[in-house]
């Protein structure tokens, strides 16, 4: 089992380029990055025509064991559970493990 690269992509129900977005995205941030597995954390904005989501954040866990344990960490569950479902319209989670060719 190797490296995991989790990805969400989403949109918020705060207008593009708002201060609400903006401070979701910071927060967000700022949360999951204090999760100790948690590592190479980085938010994006949708450049392309071709997708319809606006943000993204992705971040890599070591293995399936880290990956599990950011999902059962307390401020990850409060974070999705306070900020995530309230705040998200929709979202895109996609999960990888390096294929090591």
């Amino acid at each position: 089992m190797g490296q995991i690269q989790h990805m969400v992509i989403f949109n918020l129900k705060h207008e593009a380029g708002s201060e609400a977005a903006a401070a979701f995205l910071r927060d967000g941030e700022r949360l999951l990055t204090s999760i100790p597995v948690v590592k190479n954390f980085s938010v994006f904005k949708q450049v392309s025509p071709k997708n319809d989501y606006d943000y993204g954040f992705s971040m890599q866990f070591a293995d399936q064991a880290e990956y599990e344990a950011y999902n059962a960490h307390p401020v990850h569950v409060d974070f999705v559970q306070t900020r995530w479902e309230v705040e998200v319209s929709r979202f895109l989670e996609i999960d990888f493990e390096n294929y090591g060719a």
